[in-house]
């Protein structure tokens, strides 16, 4: 009986060094993970603070294209002015113009008139040659006063002769001066059209150049905000696991700081359950059934949805959960797998299903799929 109590006790201690050990080197592994978070977070908070950055350089870039856009504007109203008034100037060119060709066309009716006149006395002269015109003159006249009046008359229209034939001369002559007028005003015309066409053709093709680069920076901006969006959010996403990790350090050094339990009378009396029905019977909580597939580390994410790292610890006794059904951070009692700590959730595991925690891909296999008996301890 003396024999039996010793192994008792010696059993109980190894237990609780086992178990003191654990938490050593758990608490080395949490320590590890905050370290690990620690740093991520700084390089989440470095993006944020880039990609703030990046955005107040680009705004910066928007608001000077702007500012060239809105200069170009007033460039291009500018430009419409000095058009505006080119035409109306050629406006009042052409009718100038028409107003010069409505008096070419009255030269030209006046000059034709007058060469009928100088027609007519052409043909009288070829038939009446002067002398003959001053020697009837001379004999028909009554008095030397009547031939001095006839000769005078004569002289006057000889005279008036040489005007016809003087203003005909400075109309032909005005005439080509109007028409040569009329192609230089039209020439220093059609120049300006051209000049101002090219100078606001320049105008568009650099308000399109400004604009596209506008878009572009624009597209730039939104896909930094898109990026420092997502980056916040991974950031808050490791915040929310350092918290935890820190609470879950806190916690284990609460319990390390709380006494060991010492073998009571009954503890010593009663041994250690020898099979799963025994374990079934020594815990208390709510039970269900479940469907239970298995996951490895190797293939899912290495951090859980309540922050464990399964990649350093494959081992340990770990399950997904619907938190509708399992409250997540709740101790499981899984048939045929022992207790386990719902840390964890999926994307298929909905409803009254569990996925347990293996160490490898081909033990993940090997347990399959298969309906077993949970509690959820109290």
């Amino acid at each position: 009986m003396q024999t039996t109590k010793k192994r008792i006790i010696l059993v109980l201690l190894t237990i609780m060094l086992s178990v003191t050990g654990s938490m050593v080197t758990y608490a080395q592994t949490s320590s590890e993970d905050l370290h690990n978070a620690k740093q991520q977070l700084e390089e989440k908070q470095k993006i944020v603070e880039q990609k703030a950055q990046e955005k107040q350089t680009v705004n910066q870039e928007i608001d000077k294209i702007k500012q060239e856009l809105n200069s170009l504007y007033s460039e291009i109203t500018k430009n419409k002015e000095i058009m505006a008034n080119t035409q109306q100037k050629i406006d009042e060119t052409n009718q100038l113009i028409e107003k010069k060709k409505q008096e070419i066309v009255a030269l030209e009716d006046k000059i034709l008139a007058r060469t009928g006149i100088m027609k007519q006395r052409a043909v009288a002269l070829q038939q009446n040659d002067s002398i003959d015109v001053m020697i009837n003159l001379f004999f028909e006249s009554d008095s030397i006063s009547d031939f001095i009046q006839r000769a005078s008359a004569v002289s006057t229209l000889m005279d008036a002769d040489k005007d016809i034939l003087g203003s005909q001369k400075e109309d032909l002559q005005q005439i080509e001066n109007d028409k040569k007028e009329i192609d230089r005003q039209e020439q220093v015309l059609l120049e300006d059209q051209e000049k101002l066409a090219k100078q606001q053709s320049d105008l568009d093709q650099n308000m399109q150049k400004r604009q596209q680069a506008l878009t572009v920076m624009q597209q730039k901006y939104n896909q930094i905000l898109q990026q420092m969006t997502q980056a916040e959010q991974e950031k808050a996403g490791v915040e929310s696991q350092l918290k935890e990790i820190q609470a879950q350090i806190k916690n284990e050094q609460e319990a390390a700081k709380a006494p060991a339990p010492t073998p009571t009378t009954e503890a010593k009396a009663k041994p250690a359950p020898s099979s799963e029905k025994e374990t079934n019977a020594a815990v208390s909580g709510k039970e269900m059934y479940v469907t239970a597939t298995a996951y490895s580390p190797e293939e899912s994410y290495h951090i859980t949805a309540a922050g464990y790292n399964i990649r350093k610890h494959p081992n340990m006794k770990l399950i997904a959960v619907d938190p509708r059904v399992i409250p997540l951070g709740s101790k499981v009692w899984v048939e045929g797998y022992g207790i386990a700590v719902a840390g964890d959730t999926g994307g298929a595991i909905k409803g009254h299903k569990i996925d347990v925690l293996v160490p490898t891909t081909s033990k993940a296999l090997q347990w399959g799929r298969k309906t077993v008996k949970i509690i959820v301890l109290d």
